[in-house]
């Protein structure tokens, strides 16, 4: 059975966590209805205002019945710089999707989430929006989202009110299947403020994932985000390298 990892880690990821997650690495192919997911531990070498050498867990259940489709992944990260424990970062994230017609589906998903890090001391989101497939190949797949969603952020820089703001978020992704025990999946989101169009993030994902032998796989992930205002004192780019074994089971 081929086992997909969609991110980009990412953007629902896995991978180490960021301040974008990654949804598209949350979803398992699978034409088999009942629950299925996945339990997995990497290591990073991540650049922010320091660099950092950082362990995280990811927990991932999906669960499909006809149409319906649910996820959830909850991930935690420990980091360490200069030898010094850093406080963990952690974020939880529910979706659901009901896929309408062959190439449609529709999308709900709540998302709750601080980083330490990137002096987020709470972020939580709620978003709503289509998603379509392009194309029917098997070696190939791609995919286009867009969705409105309601953020609510708190920063720990001492300046910056608190954010209560509407975001859209539009998303591009593709996946490679060139071999049986070979995937490659990229994904790239652009979430501007509905609001104020130059207040925006980027974040781009691939993931290189490699079947090694039944239920595990080999992943390697590459993150890169851009915030156009960051926490202050926070760098605009920040970019995440994690590699690490996943175990699958349904």
């Amino acid at each position: 059975m081929r086992y997909v990892l969609l991110t980009l880690f990412l953007f629902i990821s896995a991978s180490a966590l960021s301040q974008v997650l990654n949804a598209e690495s949350l979803r398992k192919v699978t034409d088999t209805s009942g629950y299925s997911g996945s339990a997995g531990i990497n290591f990073a070498l991540k650049r922010n205002t320091n660099d950092f050498l950082t362990i995280s867990s990811n927990i991932h259940l999906q669960y499909k019945m006809g149409n319906h489709l649910v996820l959830f992944k909850n991930d935690v990260e420990f980091q360490k710089i200069e030898g010094e424990k850093l406080e963990n970062n952690g974020i939880s994230h529910l979706r659901y999707n009901y896929r309408f017609h062959p190439y449609i589906g529709w999308e709900v998903f709540v998302q709750a989430q601080y980083n330490k890090v990137s002096l987020i001391d709470f972020r939580a989101l709620a978003g709503t929006g289509p998603r379509f497939k392009i194309g029917n190949s098997e070696k190939y797949k791609f995919y286009l989202g867009t969705l409105v969603m309601y953020e609510h952020e708190e920063l720990a820089d001492g300046i910056t009110p608190i954010q209560r703001d509407f975001r859209g978020s539009a998303y591009f992704s593709f996946s490679l299947y060139p071999t049986e025990t070979l995937s490659f999946i990229s994904t790239t989101y652009y979430q501007p403020k509905i609001s104020q169009f130059g207040d925006y993030r980027i974040s781009s994902q691939s993931s290189l994932i490699i079947s090694v032998f039944k239920n595990f796989a080999f992943a390697t992930n590459y993150m890169f985000l851009y915030d156009e205002f960051p926490a202050i004192g926070i760098p605009n780019s920040q970019y995440n390298f994690t590699t690490g074994v996943t175990y699958y089971f349904d």
